[in-house]
């Protein structure tokens, strides 16, 4: 018989770096389907990389994108391949009001060289600014599961 437990810590940043990896990914194939969507309303001419309606709408589809995996279960394909959760402070669903939030925070974060991420290392509690701002909180889920005694088993 075999016995589970769960136990929840903080991602490295090794973790954090792939996630970001994974994520960046399949934003940029979401972001290149929403630019066909785009240029096929455009009557098919090509739209100008500058154009701030053209780059509202991205930053659109993107929050749009992150929002929706957080709040439908609190992961990306990055947080679900690297066994990371985002779950609000007092371990519920995120909300779509904490969800938009942790974005714009996120966006707000790189400006600083990414200051805001790293701000997790000086914080006590070690929150990010999104973590901070949107009451949400990543968690690295490790499962401990005791190896079988045999292959059989």
């Amino acid at each position: 018989m075999t016995t589970s437990t769960t136990s929840h810590c903080k991602p490295s940043i090794f973790r954090y770096l792939m996630i970001m990896l994974y994520d960046s990914l399949l934003l940029l194939s979401v972001l290149l389907l929403a630019s066909v969507v785009a240029v096929a309303f455009n009557e098919g001419d090509a739209i100008r990389s500058n154009s701030p309606f053209f780059l509202i709408y991205l930053l659109f589809v993107s929050g749009f994108f992150y929002s929706w995996f957080w709040t439908h279960g609190g992961q990306t394909l990055g947080l679900r391949a690297w066994k990371v959760q985002l779950t609000s402070d007092d371990h519920h669903h995120v909300t779509w009001n904490q969800a938009i939030l942790r974005f714009i925070m996120a966006i707000i974060s790189w400006v600083p060289l990414g200051l805001g991420f790293w701000w997790q290392w000086i914080d006590k509690a070690n929150r990010s600014w999104p973590d901070i701002v949107s009451n949400t909180q990543l968690h690295y889920q490790q499962d401990h599961k005791p190896k079988p005694l045999s292959r059989l088993s």
